[in-house]
This record gives structure tokens, C-alpha cells and sequence, in this order.
């Protein structure tokens, strides 16, 4: 009997995920923090502490803030990750990127400005440094 109350509690609590299904056309801003899959077209702002996967049939035309973000769509605008974007061999990205990560799979479209913000590393080639 309390068992079922606490699961109860847990899928309500916390942020979930949203879809814009394929055919669904959303004109606005998007605010969330949860994550969301994109099949349809969003043209605004979409910002989120949580994953973007933007799948086949989706395109966001506008600005995407986030932590990270996986496209197999389209994206045209400016788009600002604190984490990573993943872009599979059918993703088309165009406008001006901000990332700590990317990776791309051959065959995408990334004709962007891109900045990479990220930890920088120290290149050491292997030769002590001498103190005074």
C-alpha cells in the first residue's frame, strides 16, 4: 500500500520529457526542464536544462539553449550547449554553434560558425619542467 504511493510520488515529481510529434508545427519560445524529442518544426526559442533529440523529421528554426542535444534533423539559428551535440549522418545544421563537445558522424551538414567552450588541456610533450 505505501510502496504504490511512493512510485506514485517519484512519476510526478521532476521534470519528464515532451514530444512535438511529426506534422506539429509549434511558432514560440519553449522553456522546460525537462527534455525534449522534436519530430515536428519549432520556430523560436527552445531553452532547456534537459537532452534535445531532434529526430528524422524534425527542424528547429531559431535558438537552442541547453545542455545537449542530438540531432538527426535540421537546425537553423543559434545554438548555445554547455554539454555535448551529437550529429548522426542525416543532420543538417546551419547558423552559429556554441559547445563544450561535438561529435559528428560522417555524411552531416554542419555549416556553422562554431566555438568550442570547454576545459582547455595542457599539451606536455614528455619533458620535465626545471624550477628555480
Amino acid at each position: 500500500m505505501f510502496s504504490e504511493n511512493k512510485k506514485e510520488k517519484k512519476m510526478t515529481e521532476g521534470p519528464t520529457s515532451q514530444n512535438i510529434s511529426q506534422g506539429t508545427t509549434l511558432i514560440g519560445d519553449l522553456s522546460s526542464e525537462g527534455d525534449f524529442r522534436i519530430e515536428g518544426t519549432v520556430e523560436g526559442n527552445v531553452v532547456t536544462k534537459g537532452k534535445v533529440v531532434v529526430g528524422k523529421t524534425g527542424f528547429i528554426k531559431g535558438t537552442l539553449q541547453g545542455t545537449d542535444a542530438y540531432f538527426e534533423g535540421k537546425f537553423s539559428g543559434k545554438l548555445t550547449l554547455s554539454g555535448t551535440l551529437t550529429l548522426k549522418d542525416s543532420a543538417v545544421i546551419e547558423g552559429e554553434v556554441s559547445v563544450a563537445k561535438l561529435a559528428v558522424e560522417p555524411g552531416a551538414a554542419f555549416n556553422v560558425t562554431c566555438l568550442m567552450k570547454g576545459a582547455v588541456k595542457e599539451i606536455n610533450s614528455g619533458q620535465k619542467s626545471k624550477t628555480a
